[in-house]
């Protein structure tokens, strides 16, 4: 199908991440105080949306605590700094399987909880946007199942949907966004749909354009795609993504450097993304479009 680039893109700046990257670079943010300033940092810089994981203050570990969630949240919004924030929903649906000849019970590292309770923050902190994995895959980490099953993915979607919270339909391969698509059928999501287009996740869908351009054109015309490449591939999926009519993600949840041996940091991730949409000839959203143009409600500080 011929190409419709985009004229008009918004940035969204993956801040952190739940990857094993915190001992990999000191940029990577751990405390709920360096999340908030490098999401602030971010925006300042051109993001619209800025995508929060929290984690362990003390050890970097992925986290699911409430408090941390809110004290990001709440520091985000006190800075009165414009920015659409887009809090995970991922955690809490881990697998971690044990030896192949004695797979059951998980070992240590599952990490499985309720559709309540993968949610919880969400009804806390009221996010303007929120993100739903749309569905079961292998990871990259030896035996572990990220896993998402249709009973689980309807319960938390009509929480998102009752609460007034975006979901944003992570789809890592052609498959989620088959279930997305029902989801939206069921009326358990709201129509038209937000939907990131994850590239490069092993093992996902691989990030070769063929792939690429197999996801884009199973996303509906009147939804809304933004799409990001993993590592080295980050900045060239910024502009793929333009070119294919969609927008973009950065951040170092998903790439550490800035150029070879250059490690980065999440604003100049984003000041770089920004400067690639701009040589194409597009323009960058600013939240408040973004708000209109995705039908979201702006939560004042409490």
């Amino acid at each position: 199908m011929p190409l419709t680039m985009s004229k008009d893109v918004f940035i969204t700046c993956a801040v952190t991440g739940s990857g094993a990257t915190q001992d990999r670079s000191h940029h990577v943010p751990r405390s709920p105080e360096q999340i908030a300033n490098s999401a602030i940092a971010a925006a300042k810089a051109g993001a619209a949306v800025v995508h929060c994981h929290v984690r362990d203050p003390e050890t970097g570990a992925p986290s699911r605590r409430l408090d941390l969630f809110r004290e990001v949240t709440e520091r985000i919004r006190e800075s009165e700094t414009d920015v659409i924030l887009n809090l995970t929903a991922g955690m809490g649906g881990d697998i971690v399987f044990g030896p192949t000849e004695h797979p059951l019970p998980p070992i240590e590292g599952t990490d499985m909880v309720g559709a309540s309770e993968r949610v919880q923050h969400i009804a806390e902190c009221l996010p303007e946007i929120c993100t739903l994995d749309c569905g079961t895959m292998n990871f990259a980490e030896a035996d572990y199942v990220m896993t998402n099953t249709p009973g689980m993915l309807t319960a938390m979607g009509r929480m998102m949907t009752h609460l007034g919270v975006k979901p944003e339909i992570e789809a890592f391969d052609t498959g989620h966004l088959w279930y997305a698509k029902q989801l939206v059928k069921d009326g358990v999501l709201d129509n038209p749909a937000l939907v990131q287009l994850c590239m490069g996740v092993p093992w996902g869908a691989p990030d070769d354009l063929n792939t690429f351009m197999a996801m884009v054109n199973n996303v509906p015309d009147d939804w809304t795609f933004s799409a990001f490449g993993l590592g080295r591939n980050q900045m060239a999926y910024v502009a793929a993504s333009v070119l294919a009519g969609g927008h973009v993600r950065v951040g170092l949840e998903d790439n550490l450097w800035l150029d070879k041996g250059v490690l980065a940091e999440n604003w100049q991730l984003v000041e770089r993304a920004g400067s690639i949409i701009e040589n194409m000839g597009a323009r960058l959203m600013t939240p408040a479009q973004v708000r209109e143009k995705l039908g979201l409600t702006k939560r004042a500080p409490k």
